[in-house]
């Protein structure tokens, strides 16, 4: 995996490669994906969630016992739950996005496949779901595991980030495109 510059996306990586060793140790590599894309759609969904990740303003105390609460409440037991009061007990929550980021690539390399991201404008159906893939094993040269986003401000098309390169057929970037060609017109 590429290391980065960024202190939080060195963070990240560190916590998530850790995670991953243990659940592949505990032969339960699935489970805590499932459980961090649990944790990550509540975190999408909530913006008081949000906060309490982001905010110095709260104790480590007081994540820890909101973090323990919430994976409770969620049926997040086992090693994720335990890995999430960690984070939080070690004040480093404001990485939690980047940890499920990076816990899903190196899962996805450990079983032979590439991570892509997908941005829409609407949801997709599982049938764009697996024409999507299908398209980008044709370019990747292997299988494809997508996590869909939804960002209604695209206003139609894909945006679509392999490794690093991205794909943008957003009507949005089409419309600033020929914006800016407009402009340079006249």
């Amino acid at each position: 995996m590429a290391q980065s510059s960024s202190p939080i996306s060195g963070v990240a990586e560190r916590y998530a490669g850790s995670l991953f060793e243990l659940a592949l140790q505990a032969n339960s590599v699935g489970q805590v994906e499932a459980d961090l894309n649990s944790f990550a759609a509540m975190l999408e969904g909530s913006s008081d969630l949000t906060r309490l990740i982001n905010s110095p303003v709260f104790s480590s105390e007081d994540q820890a016992k909101a973090i323990a609460a919430i994976a409770d409440k969620a049926g997040i037991a086992g090693l994720t739950g335990n890995f999430l009061r960690v984070v939080a007990q070690n004040r480093r929550l404001f990485a939690i996005p980047g940890m499920i980021k990076a816990f899903r690539q190196i899962a996805a390399e450990h079983r032979g496949e590439t991570a892509a991201e997908a941005t829409s404008a609407h949801a997709l159906t599982d049938a764009q779901q697996t024409e999507l893939k299908a398209a980008l094993k044709s370019v990747a040269g292997k299988d494809v595991a997508i996590t869909v986003t939804v960002d209604p401000s695209l206003l139609g098309g894909l945006v679509v980030k392999i490794g690093s390169r991205q794909i943008d057929t957003s009507l949005k970037t089409k419309l600033n495109s020929l914006k800016l060609a407009l402009k340079e017109v006249g």
